[in-house]
């Protein structure tokens, strides 16, 4: 009988062992499986929460690539594919280039297409493109990236031009006549096609060339680690994914203190050494980056006023994606699509503004609206909330007329100087705390800070933001919302691996296609600093920004027809 009892105690011990191997090879394989894909249905932190991820897509990616992990609906899909198709860009017939065959802005020309016709103010005028290698041969493909504008320096006079590239070496350039005059023709190649690619990967590949940081503080220790959307290895991470709109954010655990303890955000740095050698010849000042085609004939047209002088409605276009959206005059931006008021005293801006709400949201470039107004507006006073300089959150008050003008940045990724984590707020959930009405007013901008990322990641903030708007917009239609749009900037080897305006366009793009067709208004930002004589900055010339407040407070307080 005791032996019974001593064989079913080494059976019980047996099952004992098999099972512990079973679960520590399960642990391991989870595990395994954690690190070697990205398509986990949870995640462990620091505390052993199980937080719920949605399942992603299995690409070769770096780990903890927080926009692969989506759910998205099949309209949400089926939209995100089409944007995504939208940005498709042409690409050189070979991987690698040799640099004496990538485009030669030297090399290259333009010509006006039948320069002798007699233009009047309203016609096209057609710009053919020729470009070349450093050798001085023809191109034979497309993709490169170009820039250009017409304008009339006397008259302080400007606007855009609609590329369109033949895929062939040549590209064709379209301007509206909108003024009277000597009309000159500008053209810039801003990237040659094979620095395109080079930018695309980069965008892909390597998501992590800024990086952030967050500290970490408890009594008397503190650390700093590094944070972002993406963050390589296989350390352990604090996820500080926001529980509301499902925002991805992460940082690499502290050694001693708690995910809890984090006190505050800001920008880490920019990775080096991103480039082969042979890459970095395609990025060179003064030689193939934002340089001047030369024609190889005239460069400028005469124009003649139209024969009616209802000048007024001459430069009206019904289509609201009208190309170009408007064209400077003597230094004013004249929409096409609307009306505007130009509000050149202190007094038209606190009339328009009385008993208004106005909160921008975004980065530095609307930022310059809150400094502009405060500037501008001697009785609208900044009341000192103790924010970082240059950060925020910012407020200004008239008491008198009863104005109240914030501003506060978006959430990460936000590549400002400290920013408190208290401070670190999504526009969308800030937007959800907005009751709204004919005396709210709302502004956004949110592009910069999103060009090193693959456009999944701004697609789901866009996304997030557009559905706080209608949510919005249902419970108070009278709310006035503004989309400030991106803006081109100043550019050299290293800017334009991070901010280039070639990934501003493909972003503002982007956000045009998002935004269109809901109750909101847009600020042309893009074309209002490429079609202006100065030169291009990312924080436009304050002639710029007061060209922009023109606008975005003529859809606040609209003139009456």
């Amino acid at each position: 009988m005791w032996r019974d009892s001593f064989r079913l105690q080494i059976f019980c011990l047996l099952l004992a062992v098999l099972a512990i191997v079973v679960l520590v090879h399960n642990f391991l394989q989870l595990e395994h499986l954690d690190g070697a894909t990205v398509s986990g249905s949870s995640w462990i932190t620091e505390n052993n929460d199980r937080q719920t991820l949605s399942r992603a897509t299995r690409i070769a990616r770096k780990l903890y690539c927080g926009y692969e992990r989506q759910r998205l609906s099949k309209r949400e899909q089926v939209e995100e594919e089409s944007l995504l198709a939208a940005l498709l860009w042409p690409k050189p017939p070979d991987d690698e280039i040799p640099f004496v065959q990538s485009t030669d802005p030297a090399h290259s020309d333009f010509v006006i297409v039948k320069p002798g016709t007699l233009f009047k103010v309203g016609d096209q005028l057609e710009v053919l493109v020729r470009m070349k290698d450093f050798q001085g041969k023809p191109k034979q493909y497309g993709g490169d990236y170009l820039q250009a504008r017409i304008h009339s320096p006397l008259l302080k006079a400007g606007a855009v031009g609609r590329v369109v590239d033949c895929h062939n070496g040549f590209y064709k350039v379209f301007f509206t006549l909108l003024w009277p005059g000597e009309v000159k023709v500008s053209v810039s190649l801003v990237h040659p096609s094979e620095a395109i690619q080079v930018l695309l990967r980069l965008r892909e590949e390597r998501p992590d060339r800024v990086y952030f940081k967050s500290s970490f503080k408890s009594g008397r220790f503190s650390e700093t680690t590094e944070c972002n959307v993406c963050l390589p290895g296989d350390l352990p991470v604090c996820n500080f994914t926001d529980l509301y709109t499902g925002e991805p954010w992460f940082c690499y655990k502290p050694r001693k203190l708690s995910c809890a303890s984090r006190i505050s955000h800001a920008k880490g740095g920019y990775q080096k050494g991103l480039l082969t050698q042979e890459e970095s010849l395609f990025f060179q000042s003064d030689v193939n980056i934002k340089m001047p085609i030369f024609p190889s004939g005239a460069d400028a047209v005469t124009v003649k006023p139209k024969a009616f002088t209802d000048s007024s409605a001459m430069d009206r276009a019904e289509d609201p994606n009208v190309s170009p959206s408007g064209y400077y005059y003597e230094d004013q931006w004249r929409p096409r699509t609307h009306r505007i008021h130009h509000f050149n005293e202190s007094e038209d801006v606190t009339k328009c503004l009385q008993g208004k709400v106005i909160h921008l949201f975004g980065d530095s470039t609307i930022r310059q609206w809150f400094e502009y107004l405060t500037a501008f507006v001697p009785d609208l006073v900044e009341f000192n909330l103790g924010s970082p300089k240059n950060v925020g959150p910012f407020m200004a008050v008239d008491l008198k007329r009863n104005i109240l003008l914030r501003f506060r940045c978006h959430g990460p990724p936000i590549r400002f100087t400290t920013v408190f984590s208290s401070e670190l707020r999504y526009v969308a959930n800030e937007l959800n705390g907005i009751v709204g009405g004919r005396n709210t007013v709302i502004a956004i901008t949110i592009w910069s800070h999103f060009s090193t990322f693959p456009v999944e990641v701004y697609i789901r903030r866009l996304r997030n933001i557009r559905r706080s708007i209608i949510q919005l917009l249902d419970r108070s239609p009278r709310t006035v919302i503004v989309i400030r749009t991106a803006n081109v900037q100043e550019l050299g080897p290293e800017v334009s691996l991070f901010n280039s305006d070639w990934y501003s366009y493909q972003l503002d793009s982007v956000m045009r296609k998002m935004f269109s067709g809901i109750a909101v208004h847009f600020v042309d930002a893009w074309e209002m600093s490429l079609a202006h004589h100065l030169p291009h900055n990312l924080h436009p010339n304050e002639v710029i920004v007061k060209n922009q407040i023109d606008a975005f407070l003529s859809y606040v307080c609209p003139l009456q027809t």
